[in-house]
């Protein structure tokens, strides 16, 4: 009896498969290729092709091909915070615009930690891919025009702090929501004394967010009095962290806005472990409608961006501008919606 061979066999090449299918190498390339070549292959061909290439299990040399086309094929995404649902659906939506490109999604979770997005960027400069789509939370214009002109990388951005000719943005009005919103919880649920859980100055989003609940209080004849503004990191702990903070000062706002759901979940939690009753004792609002705040007891009010949308128009302006880098810059805008619960 015949011992078999140790070594590996040879992985099929695309001429294994135009010999098994009766075809020439080009024909393979152009089946497996989608070509757009005046030259018409049958639809007969075409199934003996596909089926050597599964006999086969060919699988096309993405290096070759990149080579021969200066393509990668690829695109990198870089979130805020994986662990953060919010941006789940983003990447899903992301990932199903870029397979029917035909194209893979290589994702990066920066922590909100601005060596991380500067890793980032100097990782694809290594490690060069067609197209990069961020939620840049520390990284200014200039720090990504400096990528453009380094690596002439199309990209895409979620905020409307980026603002350069070559970067195409999505952004959604959290500013008019927040001011919205504010108005409601003073004159519809009558509350009086606000707190909020906001974040580091330097986040853009945070900054513009916290503008936008002062300024309408201010309009309201209100004020958020220093004390009763705590400071988190976007994460439920952080969120915890701020509300017992709140807690300390003695006296408690009647509602607590957090500038997002996770946050807003750990100062439920927290007021719950105080021993305070949400919303009798103190409402709480928070902002993107994550799955976990209709799972939340009870239930959080929360200001809704559709995240499927957002990933969407995210891949498309990006695969439009590696089709074509000259276009001029699009500026895709979303519509949010107060969705009220329980806890406010």
């Amino acid at each position: 009896m015949r011992k078999k061979s140790l070594r590996p066999q040879r992985s099929a090449t695309m001429r294994d498969v135009a010999e098994l299918a009766g075809v020439s190498q080009p024909t393979v390339s152009r089946v497996l290729n989608q070509s757009n070549s005046t030259i018409s292959i049958s639809d007969e061909t075409r199934t003996r092709v596909m089926a050597a290439v599964a006999e086969l299990n060919y699988h096309p040399n993405v290096l070759a091909r990149s080579l021969r086309t200066q393509k990668t094929q690829m695109i990198a995404v870089m979130v805020a915070h994986i662990s953060n649902s919010f941006y789940h659906p983003i990447v899903a939506a992301i990932q199903d615009v870029a397979t029917s490109y035909d194209y893979d999604v290589m994702i990066a979770n920066t922590d909100h930690i601005h060596r991380n997005e500067v890793h980032f960027c100097e990782a694809v400069t290594r490690r060069p891919v067609d197209g990069v789509i961020m939620v840049p939370i520390h990284l200014r214009t200039p720090d990504l025009a400096e990528f453009i002109t380094r690596t002439q990388t199309p990209v895409a951005v979620l905020g409307d702090q980026i603002d350069h000719p070559q970067i195409d943005v999505v952004h959604y009005d959290d500013q008019t929501s927040l001011a919205n919103a504010t108005v409601w919880l003073a004159n519809v649920r009558g509350h009086r004394r606000f707190g909020l859980i906001s974040v580091a100055d330097d986040i853009d989003a945070g900054r513009r967010r916290v503008t936008a609940i002062k300024r309408t209080l201010a309009q309201l004849g209100l004020a958020i009095r220093p004390e009763h503004v705590a400071i988190g990191d976007f994460t439920i702990d952080s969120g915890k962290r701020a509300a017992r903070a709140l807690l300390q000062t003695g006296d408690v706002p009647s509602v607590v806005i957090a500038l997002n759901d996770l946050m807003a979940i750990g100062a439920i939690l927290a007021f719950q472990e105080a021993g305070l009753r949400v919303p009798d004792d103190v409402a709480v609002m928070g902002f993107d409608d994550i799955p976990e705040a209709s799972i939340v007891r009870p239930a959080l009010t929360t200001i809704a961006q559709d995240s499927v949308e957002i990933g969407r128009k995210l891949a498309v302006s990006l695969f439009r501008r590696i089709e074509n880098p000259d276009l001029p810059r699009s500026w895709m805008s979303g519509k949010t919606e107060l969705i009220v619960r329980d806890s406010a």
